[in-house]
């Protein structure tokens, strides 16, 4: 399937990858690991990997993977789910060349909240 410019609608997957990161606006959150849960939708052309079936002509999910992991459990910690997801983001954008656009949906699994929730989450999209 192609999109209305003629480019095809190809697209990588990568769904619930699980991290620890000290994440959040909370002093606790801070300086106490937690769990958050990304899943990644990568824009990429697919035809040449669909033809020669090597690993060179697409992109390697497995380094993506490592890229996200190292920004959510890294040094470096945000007050915001949105400001990790654009650091995710940019980072997915700077593995390959051939990512025309990511799309993020970041979790948070155990948000500090006085009702009872499962996760609390942003989802934004960005574009080479």
């Amino acid at each position: 399937m192609t999109s209305g410019t003629g480019a095809p609608d190809d697209r990588i997957e990568l769904r619930g990858l699980r991290c620890i990161g000290t994440h959040g606006v909370l002093v606790e959150e801070q300086v106490r690991a937690q769990p958050f849960e990304v899943d990644l939708d990568l824009s990429v052309d697919m035809r040449p990997a669909g033809i020669s079936d090597a690993l060179a002509d697409t992109v390697d999910y497995g380094a993506v993977a490592d890229v996200v992991a190292a920004v959510v459990s890294g040094p470096r910690s945000f007050a915001l789910l949105e400001a990790l997801a654009v650091a995710v983001a940019d980072a997915v954008l700077g593995v390959d060349p051939r990512i025309a656009k990511v799309t993020v949906a970041l979790r948070k699994l155990r948000p500090p909240l006085a009702v009872d929730i499962d996760t609390v989450g942003v989802r934004m999209s960005r574009f080479r």
